[in-house]
């Protein structure tokens, strides 16, 4: 007997951002406890950067131009929850501080050395790292 084709993963998609102020990442804290990259879910049909640019403008206010992916991976946030993350690096336009909106209870602007000691999940740290390397920001995250 001929096993059954094997059908393709299928996962929500979140598309976030390591958005840098003046030398700052943006990180908000979620409903976890943990601080995470601005960026959310990519809607059906949805173009990646225009998701990104409305998350990010939607949660701080800031507007943004999308730039390069410089991470992705498969967050099983739980039991039987996995998120497929695509993180771009962003070139922040605004220059008010990040308003923080209804859907976290914080917002922070961290230097990138002090990121590796933050609650969140190391994919994002690698992440971080990256965009601060490739931005030439000298105290990276290691």
């Amino acid at each position: 007997m001929t096993p059954p084709p094997s059908q393709p993963a299928r996962f929500p998609v979140s598309i976030k951002g390591v958005a840098v102020q003046h030398g700052n990442v943006l990180l908000l804290h979620n409903e976890r406890d943990e601080w995470e990259l601005g960026g959310g879910k990519l809607a059906s049909g949805e173009d990646p950067a225009d998701c990104l640019t409305r998350e990010i403008f939607e949660e701080t206010g800031w507007h943004v131009d999308v730039d390069a992916i410089v991470h992705s991976w498969l967050y099983r946030i739980r039991e039987n929850v996995e998120v497929f993350v695509v993180i771009y690096g962003v070139h922040v336009r605004s220059t008010h501080p990040p308003q923080v909106s209804d859907e976290h209870d914080r917002i922070g602007l961290f230097a990138p050395a002090d990121v590796p000691a933050l609650p969140m999940p190391e994919p994002y740290k690698v992440a971080i790292a990256k965009w601060c390397t490739m931005l030439g920001l000298t105290d990276t995250p290691h």
